[in-house]
């Protein structure tokens, strides 16, 4: 392997060395073996590239269009000219990735899930610094200033993490880039020979060849301690992904922030489970009707595939008057509820139990608004604990008809909350076509599926069932039959949005037990989880898929049975995901949401009706190589002229023998290059009668006429000479008389010369010629099956 190869090797390796730093930010590290793969293939066309060799530019030009051909077939492939090429459908939809990607950036906490959108940052940037790594290290020879993009990639993870094994990264990192000054030192020291050992250099001797080596490790020793440093004076950074676990919210005082955690909904079926069932709140509200006096905690509207989480949202001071909920119309019934809750004691809730909409709350302390999921969350340290407050909200009474009527959502909003991952068992997807088999809109598909969880699907209610994790999760609730509202809501919710329908799900309270003093009693078994699905002209509305538990909305009980008033014996234990007032990990909670405060729920991750199960990634690997093949078989004819150009010019004689063979490899490339300008070889004429043709047919000026002379002398002398002796400038003749004949030609004949020379038939030749010498072979080794004549049978 050359020292440019080695050095090549190394770049890649360093690149790969300083990604490990973006570990810690995401929960899976799948997307480094992708980005592995890509930055491989990447480095293996520079590595092709110089070896041709190209001129720089060209050099890079070829790693990016590859690069650009390698993120197409990941990430926008079904937008993509013959699934390859991106045209403007591609590139839409990669912007589109990259906004989503943003978003989730600051929408989420570390570890943050891989979503498409941080997938493709993470694989994007991790390809840009690779090239950018190659570029300067290999293809500009110079290692040191390739610390740079490395520095720049650690010292972005270093800012973003919460700094648990910095050190560790920053090692693995500092390895890679010293290995590559390493690397290039001793490239750089080959092409003077070996360094052997030797005396101490007097005070009056130059440096000589150990130069290099000094000058990189001081460069290697400043990269270092700046990459050290740098990251201790980048200002602390809050939000989204920025954020550590903790308590409170935001970054201050102040109207602006960010949610940073969410309390805990730790362990919902160790509370519908628990024998000391206690008060949580004590409600008294002017609506008559109290079977649909849900209070709303928070809603779970990410769905990655494995669990549902809440979104983290941007936060402002508490308005003084809500502002109306998203897609209410003006032609939808309601009226105005006022409700005052009281928090017992030693309920200490970071999120504020409200009805569903809210357009008004009367609360002291700390407190603030999450506009999109109309919710109050405490501020640094503020909780339910012993609060009284009054909410104004309003009761929402939709028709069947409003709902069957209702238009397409906004995109954006169709966009973010039908996101269904790939990973998810098909099943998921299938069933909810067959179940909604012959609906007619979303309205009558949403209530198909209510009714086949807690009507005809044969499901029952059943607070010992594990909550179970992972994409396999609602398979498994689905074939099982059993469980209870985390499994029925999450189960909906990711159905829903395999039919299109914007789903998610909230958390809170069921409607609890009336008192003899008109109050209301919520217990904490009066937890509850349920899916809410978006309607335009409606908004978000509540449906209740779990059996025997809640209150089935009146605007669906006309498909599907069931009384509308909760049985006091029975108070609302379908909840499932509400927050408990200890939180007692389980194995339904995970050690990433409880850094973020929340307990996990099953994932019942939607599976586009395409099917389940991510593409292999041995299949991204076929995909490069067809990349790579398609650009090689046109290219072919070209690089390998170029190549074979580049052997025979750039030899140089170490010997008679030596001299004489660099002799004929030049008068080759003078002969095969004017066959390439139209000139073809005539192997009957001399040397000198080549040469005379050449200049004549070519119309070489003076100048480039003496040159292949002078080659043409060379070769008479190789050829007839006793002792020929080497010629300088040989090479730098035969490129002056090739410049001559190709200015000689117009564009049209430049064009195919260089991308279809003439001589390139010598390769066939050689290909036929080595396999007529194999076959020859063959029939000499192979036994004769003829008699000797004479030979009796």
């Amino acid at each position: 392997m050359s020292g440019r190869a080695r050095l090549a090797l190394c770049a890649a390796a360093a690149t790969l060395m300083a990604s490990c730093s973006l570990l810690p930010l995401v929960d899976q590290p799948s997307w480094l073996f992708e980005a592995a793969l890509l930055v491989a293939v990447q480095t293996g066309v520079g590595m092709a590239a110089r070896r041709v060799p190209l001129g720089r530019p060209l050099t890079v030009a070829a790693q990016l269009l590859v690069s650009v051909l390698l993120l197409t077939v990941f990430f926008a492939r079904e937008q993509a000219v013959l699934g390859l090429i991106p045209g403007p459908d591609a590139f839409a939809h990669v912007a589109d990735l990259l906004q989503q990607g943003s978003d989730d950036v600051s929408r989420y906490a570390i570890p943050a899930p891989v979503t498409d959108g941080i997938k493709l940052m993470l694989i994007g940037g991790v390809l840009l610094i690779g090239l950018l790594v190659d570029t300067l290290a290999v293809t500009f020879r110079s290692a040191a200033p390739a610390g740079l993009p490395l520095l720049a990639l650690y010292s972005v993870a270093a800012g973003l993490s919460d700094g648990g094994a910095d050190w560790l990264w920053f090692l693995v990192a500092a390895g890679g880039y010293l290995m590559l000054l390493l690397a290039e030192g001793r490239d750089r020291l080959a092409q003077w020979g070996r360094v052997f050992g030797g005396a101490p250099r007097t005070p009056g001797d130059p440096e000589g060849a150990v130069a290099p080596v000094r000058t990189g490790r001081r460069i290697g020793a400043v990269a270092l301690g700046v990459a050290l440093v740098v990251p201790l004076t980048l200002p602390a950074m809050q939000g989204g992904l920025l954020d550590a676990a903790g308590t409170g919210v935001g970054p201050g005082s102040g109207d602006g922030g960010t949610i940073s955690a969410v309390n805990p909904l730790v362990s919902l079926r160790d509370s519908l489970n628990s024998d000391n069932d206690r008060q949580v709140l004590s409600v008294r509200t002017s609506s008559e009707d109290i079977s649909d006096l849900y209070l709303r905690i928070v809603s779970l509207d990410d769905f990655d595939g494995t669990t549902w989480k809440p979104s983290q949202r941007h936060i402002v001071g508490v308005p003084h008057t809500f502002p109306a909920p998203v897609g209410l119309g003006t032609d939808i019934k309601r009226t105005t509820v006022r409700t005052t809750i009281t928090a017992a004691d030693w309920y200490a809730q970071d999120w504020l139990p409200m009805p569903y909409p809210p357009s008004g709350v009367d609360i002291s302390g700390r407190w603030r608004y999450e506009p999109v999921g109309m919710t109050l969350v405490g501020d640094h340290g503020q909780t339910t604990r012993g609060e009284k407050y009054r909410v104004t909200s309003l009761d929402v009474r939709p028709t069947a008809q409003q709902l069957a009527d209702a238009p397409a959502p906004p995109a954006a909003l169709e966009r973010e909350y039908t996101k269904v991952p790939s990973a998810l068992p098909k099943v998921v997807a299938d069933t909810a076509r067959q179940v909604t088999s012959g609906a007619s809109s979303h309205y009558e598909e949403a209530v198909k599926l209510q009714d086949y969880f807690a009507v005809s699907g044969g499901f029952t209610y059943d607070t010992q069932v594990e909550v179970g994790r992972g994409p396999n999760a609602i398979a498994a609730f689905l074939r099982k039959k059993q469980g209870f509202c985390v499994h029925f809501s999450f189960a909906m919710a990711a159905m829903a949005r395999t039919l299109g329908i914007p789903a998610r799900v909230a958390v809170g309270f069921a409607p609890g037990t009336p008192q003899a003093d008109g109050t209301v009693s919520v217990s904490l078994k009066d937890a509850h989880a349920w899916p809410e699905l978006y309607f335009e002209g409606v908004g978000w509305t509540r449906f209740e898929p779990t059996p025997t538990r809640g209150t089935v909305p009146s605007y669906t009980q006309s498909d599907s049975p069931g009384t509308a008033v909760p049985d006091p014996a029975l108070p609302s234990r379908n909840a499932s995901s509400a927050p408990s007032a200890a939180a007692s990990p389980t194995e339904s909670c995970s050690a990433g949401l409880r850094r973020l405060g929340g307990c996990e729920s099953p994932s019942a991750a939607a599976a586009p009706s395409g099917g389940g199960g991510g593409t292999p990634p041995w299949w991204y690997a076929l995909i490069g190589l067809a990349v790579l093949a398609v650009l090689a078989v046109p290219l072919s004819p070209m690089l390998w002229r170029s190549r074979v150009r580049s052997l025979r010019l750039g030899g140089y004689a170490r010997s008679e023998e030596g001299a004489a063979a660099h002799t004929l490899a030049v008068w080759q490339e003078l002969t095969d290059s004017a066959w390439d300008a139209g000139i073809p070889p005539d192997e009957s004429q001399t040397p000198r009668g080549t040469a005379a043709r050449i200049v004549r047919l070519g119309r070489l000026d003076p100048a480039a006429g003496a040159a292949v002379h002078r080659v043409a002398d060379a070769v008479e002398r190789v050829l007839y000479a006793p002792r020929p002796g080497a010629v300088a400038g040989l090479a730098e003749d035969v490129r002056r008389a090739v410049t001559a004949l190709n200015a000689g030609l117009g564009r049209r004949g430049r064009l195919r010369a260089r991308f279809a020379p003439r001589s390139a038939v010598r390769l066939l030749w050689a290909a036929s010629a080595r396999w007529a010498g194999v076959r020859a072979r063959v029939t000499a080794t192979r036994p004769s099956l003829r008699r000797p004549s004479g030979q009796q049978g």
